[in-house]
This record gives structure tokens, C-alpha cells and sequence, in this order.
């Protein structure tokens, strides 16, 4: 069964790591397996793609607040 969540999406880039926590999900309940819809693996893409431009050590952005 698949339910409707949130959870935080990490990506190591370089010697950086980006976190976008918030991020609208979809899990299974049996293995804890996560899908992202078109639209928000769309926005995620836009999202560390901004935050690589910024070269900090660790990036946190709420998806919530900016998707």
C-alpha cells in the first residue's frame, strides 16, 4: 500500500551535501520505498542545481517554503 508523506532528500555533490528536507513523497507502507511525482523530482532537480551554485559545505532548504 502506498501513502502519502514527506521525507528529506540528500544529494553529495563534490565535497558538499545538500539537504532539502519537507519534500512531498509517496511511500510504500510494507518496504519503506520512496516515489517522487514528475512535478516535485522536477522542482528537486531546480532545487540543487540553485543550491550547487552557492558552493557551501552543507545546503539546507526547506521544499516547502520554496516549491
Amino acid at each position: 500500500m502506498i501513502k502519502n508523506s514527506f521525507t528529506t532528500h540528500v544529494v553529495n555533490y563534490s565535497n558538499s551535501v545538500i539537504i532539502i528536507k519537507n519534500v512531498p513523497c509517496e511511500e510504500c507502507e510494507q518496504c519503506g520505498e520512496i516515489f517522487y511525482t514528475d512535478e516535485v523530482a522536477e522542482q528537486l532537480e531546480k532545487l540543487v542545481e540553485a543550491a550547487k551554485s552557492l558552493l557551501q559545505d552543507i545546503s539546507v532548504i526547506d521544499y516547502s517554503k520554496v516549491a
